[in-house]
């Protein structure tokens, strides 16, 4: 083998050195950006599943508020007011939270204004139509509120 032969393998093993790092390269890129791509998928759903258990957790909260005095005695109320303190405590350790709402200052980032009132110190929320809820420092659902005018 001459000198000029040997050049020419230097060359081309240097050449299919380059191109395997480059997809080795290419293909830890591409883990990496599905692995962040399944991630934002699997909040996506997570958003989604939370917003379907704040309608039945509303639900269960209006079925708590008229409830009458002593009522929560029933079996049947224990079994519900058990489902909702449940359902709170599950969100809670997913890292949802309620919006502070009932007597704050109202916020437009984080309350939607469904309703105004006479009575209470102007621009505070002086009722909670509908509770709002945070994942972390995002909102995933305003709180509706009636605030004074």
């Amino acid at each position: 083998m001459n000198e000029k032969e040997l050049e020419q393998l230097k060359k081309e093993r240097d050449e299919f050195l380059a191109g395997w790092q480059r997809a080795k390269a290419d293909l830890a890129n591409y883990k990496k950006e599905e692995k962040e791509r399944m991630a934002s998928i699997a909040g996506y759903v997570k958003e989604q599943l939370f917003e379907e258990l704040f309608a039945v957790l509303d639900n269960l909260e209006r079925a708590e508020g008229l409830l009458k005095k002593g009522e929560e005695k029933n079996e049947i109320a224990q079994g519900f007011l058990l489902i909702a303190r449940q359902l709170k405590e599950f969100l809670s350790l997913q890292g949802v939270r309620e919006v502070e709402a009932e007597g704050k200052k109202f916020d437009p980032r984080v309350h939607e204004a469904v309703g105004e009132a006479q009575e209470g110190k102007s621009g505070h929320i002086v009722e909670v139509v509908e509770k709002g809820y945070m994942l972390g420092e995002k909102l995933l659902r305003p709180a509706k509120v009636k605030v004074a005018a």
